[in-house]
């Protein structure tokens, strides 16, 4: 029962916009958990809360314009700018596969639509990106973690151990 909270828990913080599907998975697998499955697991759950991103754009930039009036992000200016130079010389495609690392996969999404206005172009997009990430993610971490100690369970093993 135990390693299906652990797998709760990485769809949980996948989906969540500061723990990213980068972040999540290799945390996952260095703490015992089968890479594929949290890959996939943590795969779903980002990309299923940046669908409802791109689905409910317009909404969320209502939510954000209120929340953006009360409090002045200087952080967020700069990720925005960073945004829009990568979107003026790589386009989409650029933003949608850069993007999850360098700001997020959320903010990613929200600047994509900001920019384009094309759903399902960008909802194409950051399919791509986010499947690549997580398996970039997980492939790195399982074969450093496995290469470096290969008899061990991870580093919170005894947590999320099936007994």
């Amino acid at each position: 029962m135990d390693i299906l909270w652990g797998y709760v828990l990485v769809f949980v913080l996948a989906a969540l916009p500061f723990f990213e599907v980068i972040g999540v998975v290799p945390l996952a697998i260095l703490s015992g958990l089968h890479p594929v499955t949290a890959a996939i697991i943590g795969f779903i759950g980002n990309f299923f809360t940046v669908l409802l991103l791109i689905v409910f754009v317009d909404r969320f930039k209502e939510w954000r314009m209120k929340r953006k009036e009360k409090t002045s992000d200087e952080k967020g200016e700069k990720k925005q700018l960073r945004a829009r130079r990568i979107w003026e010389r790589y386009g989409l495609p650029g933003l949608a596969l850069v993007g999850p690392f360098i700001i997020g996969s959320h903010l990613a999404a929200f600047m994509c639509m900001s920019f384009s206005r094309k759903r399902k172009q960008v909802a194409v997009w950051m399919t791509v990106s986010l499947m690549m990430w997580t398996v970039l993610a997980a492939g790195l971490t399982g074969a450093g973690f496995h290469y470096f100690a290969p008899d061990s369970n991870g580093l919170f093993g005894d947590i999320f151990r099936n007994e």
